[in-house]
């Protein structure tokens, strides 16, 4: 009966779009959650793939149960769903973006599912655009985003000893779309070797963190077809500063034999890419919160032909936009991207790299 009144109430709750059906269940610790966001977005843009409507459903489940007085279980499940498909074109582009179970002690917690990579922990510094930005962290590249096959280790305040001092360490196994023999070169990018990866922040007060993280990760037999290197390697350090509503935050990272290139026909994977992510906000009493932002993403031994590569900037762009936040629940927002990529390149043509400015704007609600 609870489980069948559970069906019921889901989906009633999603629509009915009250702060009060957040917390779905409450009793001796055992606890229940509901949390998600309606964005309702179109984009504006003379290059093809940014042009029009780009609106999303997110929401999921957050629960947690005591075992005992010093340990306690927790699952996390979060799905999205594309509402710019026509229906007749289906969920095709739907999905699970989190799903893990894991235990928490007084030693640190551990976790197993889909969830985040470690480095992530950094790069969220700079993910902060209502649109744009993000650029390093891509879903399913090894540990740098959202990923598939993670188990997490994380230590708060490094066993109690160093306030602010946090640390993670994070193991991936190999991923390989079902070990076909012919998947396509998309299809290799998202897969993994075996890989390791561990981060660290500090939180010193005065609303400033620190955080670096390193990441290496096998490399498939596919991806090896697509490039030459048995390894791939990423790492990034970042600092912010959030504090009497000013927001500032900076991260530089490098991937190798990791980050992808080119169209979907013919994708590539740089050798190494050097990023750099600087943002800027401010949050007025009224609501509005301006945003400015600069990112650049250059690549080093990009194939041109089979006996020539090139060093170019892959991404290139400042962002300026702003929120604008009703209340806690309702918010509306716009983000010009001011793209810096030569127009005219040949690289750029050939790989299908956009090089056209793009806004975007929407409105948010969220419970």
């Amino acid at each position: 009966m609870k489980r069948h009144l559970l069906s019921v109430m889901i989906p009633v709750l999603l629509a009915s779009g009250t702060v009060n059906a957040v917390e779905i269940y409450n009793k001796e610790g055992n606890k229940l959650n509901l949390y998600g966001m309606i964005d309702a977005r179109h984009q504006f843009s003379s290059h093809d793939g940014e042009d029009g409507d780009k609106s999303y459903i997110q929401f999921g489940l957050k629960g947690e149960t005591p075992i005992n007085h010093d340990i306690k279980a927790y699952g996390q499940w979060e799905y999205e769903i594309t509402t710019s498909d026509t229906e007749s074109q289906g969920s095709k582009r739907n999905k699970t973006r989190l799903a893990f179970v894991g235990i928490e002690t007084t030693y640190g917690s551990i976790d197993y599912g889909r969830n985040y990579g470690v480095l992530y922990d950094i790069a969220s510094y700079t993910d902060v655009l209502p649109v744009f930005g993000d650029n390093f962290a891509i879903t399913d590249n090894y540990m740098n985003k959202r990923a598939t096959g993670l188990l997490t280790y994380r230590n708060k305040d490094f066993f109690g000893l160093v306030d602010g001092l946090s640390f993670a360490i994070q193991y991936q196994g190999k991923n390989e779309n079902g070990r076909k023999s012919d998947v396509s070169d998309k299809e290799a990018f998202s897969q993994n070797g075996d890989g390791w990866a561990v981060s660290s922040t500090y939180d010193v007060g005065y609303g400033i963190d620190f955080g670096a993280g390193y990441s290496i990760s096998n490399r498939t037999n596919q991806q090896r077809n697509l490039s030459p290197g048995r390894q791939a390697q990423a790492w990034n350090v970042g600092a912010k500063y959030d504090l009497n509503n000013i927001y500032l935050a900076a991260v530089y990272s490098e991937t190798r034999k990791m980050t992808p290139y080119g169209n979907d026909s013919d994708l590539k994977i740089a050798k190494k890419v050097q990023n750099i992510e600087l943002v800027a906000q401010y949050q007025f009493d009224f609501g509005l919160r301006p945003s400015l932002a600069y990112v650049q993403s250059k690549g080093k031994g990009l194939i041109v032909s089979d006996e020539k590569t090139t060093n170019k900037a892959l991404l290139k762009y400042i962002s300026i936009a702003s929120y604008y936040n009703f209340n806690k629940n309702f918010s509306t927002y716009v983000d010009y991207k001011i793209n810096l990529l030569k127009k005219d390149d040949d690289f750029n043509k050939q790989n299908g790299i956009n090089t056209k400015d793009v806004i975007g704007a929407g409105i948010v609600y969220q419970f």
